[in-house]
């Protein structure tokens, strides 16, 4: 049985991506070494599934169809730097999100509760909403002095009014996330 490793999402505009990597481009050089997310994979994961058979992805699509149909479109913004520390270096590089942050957590415990009765867990851990741009990073300087060079980071409103399905695979060494399958919010007020 043929399987495919998913996770839910919220893709941006190619404008937002292009801002995103603009700033990564800067943070690039000041680090000595790490892995820099590709402009493409730049999103915002709400589930991470894992592996799934097309059988289960029938059911995501239905479940997530239900899910979206009443749903408002809102409004996010990548805001602030972060990072997830590693033993030796950075393990995680990420942006913030602000905005309709409320509707984004509720939104992110809905899909979570949906799948349930798919046979998937619910998260154990808080939701941290948060873009990743690079991991096993080690910076020239410290995080501190490179969190006050991006201190006004601002890319405007992203308008979120839809979710996706994405399949993670692995081409040539690289990490490629295509979508398989779009939710639209239906309930547009």
């Amino acid at each position: 049985m043929r399987k495919i490793r998913t996770f839910i999402g919220i893709d941006f505009s190619r404008e937002l991506k292009n801002k995103i990597y603009e700033l990564q481009q800067e943070l690039k050089k000041h680090a000595i070494k790490g892995r820099w997310k590709h402009i493409d994979n730049f999103h915002l994961t709400l589930k991470f599934l894992d592996e799934i058979t097309l059988a289960q992805k029938a059911q995501i699509d239905e479940a997530m169809k239900k899910l979206c149909i009443d749903r408002s479109p809102f409004n996010l913004e990548i805001n602030k730097l972060g990072i997830f520390n590693g033993k030796d270096s950075i393990r995680v590089l990420w942006l913030g999100v602000a905005g309709d942050i409320q509707q984004l957590q509720a939104l992110q415990k809905e899909i979570d509760n949906a799948l349930v009765p798919i046979g998937f867990e619910p998260e154990k851990r808080n939701y941290k909403p948060h873009v990743t741009i690079g991991q096993d990073i080690i910076f020239d300087c410290s995080f501190e002095q490179i969190r006050n060079m991006t201190e006004d980071i601002g890319f405007g409103t992203n308008r979120v009014n839809e979710i996706f399905l994405f399949k993670s695979e692995q081409v040539q060494y690289k990490r490629i996330y295509t979508k398989i399958s779009r939710y639209d919010f239906r309930n547009n007020e």
